[in-house]
């Protein structure tokens, strides 16, 4: 199957302090559970299914001065990241989870760092999905009801047409995973990695 040409993939967080058992922020993913492993196999079936088909892919990440001194503490989101000194630029925590990290030397995969909510503010990311020729993107990461939920608004605000590839993502507490998804269904499509491969034109194996 061919992937339409103008689909993009949106992967969001998927840094060491979120997925890694060791990392800083506790969103239910960090532990030996059946849940993260859940997780973690999906996202890979997403990114591997985008790559078979070359749909671009941009890996979005946080990361904030180790000093915190560009982080906003406006709000209890960010103020928790600096109490606990999460996803600092150059550390372990910041950088991609393995197996999930950008795939080197791909002309198709691009990264953007942000500092806020959504990952548009202050970012390069609408511009490069433009010059991508993207109308429509498939959106996945962690949390759900934070950067995800943040970026579709906003991608919906501007323009996309969104599909939130709903099993690729989580939050610390399913029902507000599943509160932020029925939320999100008046402005974007949702359903499982397989579907919106599918929605995208790739293929889902």
């Amino acid at each position: 199957m061919t992937a339409a040409p103008d689909v993009a993939v949106l992967a969001l967080h998927y840094q060491n302090d979120v997925l890694h058992p060791d990392g800083k922020i506790r969103v239910g993913l960090n532990g030996d559970g059946t849940a993260r492993q859940r997780l973690l196999d999906n996202a890979a079936a997403l990114l591997n299914g985008a790559r078979a088909s070359g749909l671009p892919i941009v890996h979005v990440r946080i990361a904030f001065r180790p000093d915190y001194a560009d982080l906003l503490a406006n709000c209890a989101i960010f103020r928790n990241v600096a109490a606990i000194g999460a996803v600092a630029e150059g550390q372990w925590g910041s950088a991609f989870y393995e197996g999930l990290q950008p795939l080197a030397g791909s002309a198709r995969e691009f990264v953007v760092k942000h500092t806020r909510i959504s990952a548009f503010y202050g970012t390069p990311l609408e511009e490069t999905l433009r010059v991508l020729g993207a109308r429509r993107l498939v959106v996945a990461g962690v949390a759900t009801h934070s950067v995800v939920e943040g970026t579709v608004r906003h991608a919906a605000d501007i323009g996309f047409d969104v599909m939130v590839a709903q099993d690729a993502c989580a939050s610390a507490d399913p029902a507000v995973h599943e509160a932020s998804l029925a939320s999100m269904r008046l402005i974007a499509r949702t359903g499982p990695v397989a579907e919106a491969l599918r929605w995208a034109g790739a293929p889902d194996n």
